[in-house]
């Protein structure tokens, strides 16, 4: 039975779809063929998770025989992984992990938490499921999680790490746990891996194709963007003539160029999420002895 020997835990809207892409692209790292497994979260549940998109309700694995199945097309792979943003807002996930893969290596990255709320949103928008404004969309955010939305709709709560990050820090090891920030991926995103392919034990002398995945934003064209992302007769049609990476490829393509002028975080409202995530990230800085100043700017 294989299971993976590293987890990306989190955190959504950080860069994980991105870092998934890089480490995927390595010939010594086996990545799960589907991002997003979910299975140390969700394991054994019958999943009933409400909402405009109930996909994961489709796409989540919940039992340990599907999950192995992931990984049956390793060979010689020195690291094997899988990236579930679930993971790092989940006690159940924590303990799981523990009991699965105890000696499990672990990659985090925390992005400025007003700033990741704002990007979740904006990813919805972009593929349509968001109908309310930002302020309309936190507002409505208590209603959403009693009401089992999904937890992309969970704009304040899954910006809140500090506790979670301890709660990881007591089940594992130090060694075992890398913690990235987001504002460091962007700004030298090949130093950010090289140093993640040095801690998982792989040729560090690789280079990726540094193309950014998922990035949020509003379309130019929104008949566009449902066409690209809902079940649709054209993506049907093509499904079958162009093979799965071109799609892939084609797809990510047309939706970077048909995404608009960068939309900035209104000031007032950010100040606002400063004010309520300022006592968490002061919280964080002191658990990883580093400088979270300009999060609370």
């Amino acid at each position: 039975m294989v299971m993976p020997n590293f987890l990306i835990i989190g955190a959504a809207k950080a860069g994980t779809s991105s870092l998934y892409s890089y480490l995927k692209q390595h010939p010594q790292i086996y990545m799960s063929p589907i991002k997003e497994p979910r299975f140390f979260a969700l394991e054994g549940e019958t999943l009933d998770f409400q909402g405009l998109a109930q996909g994961i309700n489709r796409r989540s694995v919940t039992q340990i025989e599907d999950y192995c199945r992931l990984f049956q097309g390793v060979t010689n792979e020195i690291a094997i992984g899988e990236a579930s943003t679930l993971y790092l807002h989940s006690q159940k996930a924590i303990a799981r992990i523990k009991h699965y893969i105890p000696n499990v290596k672990l990659i985090a990255i925390l992005r400025d938490p007003a700033e990741r709320a704002f990007s979740s949103y904006l990813h919805l928008v972009r593929d349509g499921y968001e109908t309310l404004s930002f302020a309309e969309g936190l507002e409505a955010e208590e209603r959403r999680i009693k009401e089992k939305w999904q937890p992309l709709w969970y704009y304040k709560q899954r910006g809140f790490y500090a506790d979670w990050i301890k709660q990881y820090f007591a089940a594992f090891e130090r060694e075992q746990i890398k913690i990235y920030l987001h504002d460091d991926l962007v700004a030298d995103t090949n130093a950010v891996v090289k140093d993640i392919y040095q801690f998982l034990g792989v040729d560090d002398e690789f280079t990726p194709e540094l193309t950014r995945e998922n990035v949020s934003g509003i379309p130019k064209n929104k008949l566009l963007q449902t066409i690209l992302t809902k079940k649709n007769l054209i993506k049907s049609a093509l499904k079958p003539l162009l093979p799965k990476k071109l799609r892939h490829s084609l797809n990510r393509s047309i939706t970077q160029k048909n995404l608009g002028k960068k939309t900035i975080l209104d000031p007032d409202i950010r100040e606002k999420l400063i004010d309520m995530y300022k006592p968490d990230i002061i919280q964080l800085q002191t658990i990883l002895g580093l400088d979270l100043a300009k999060w609370m700017k």
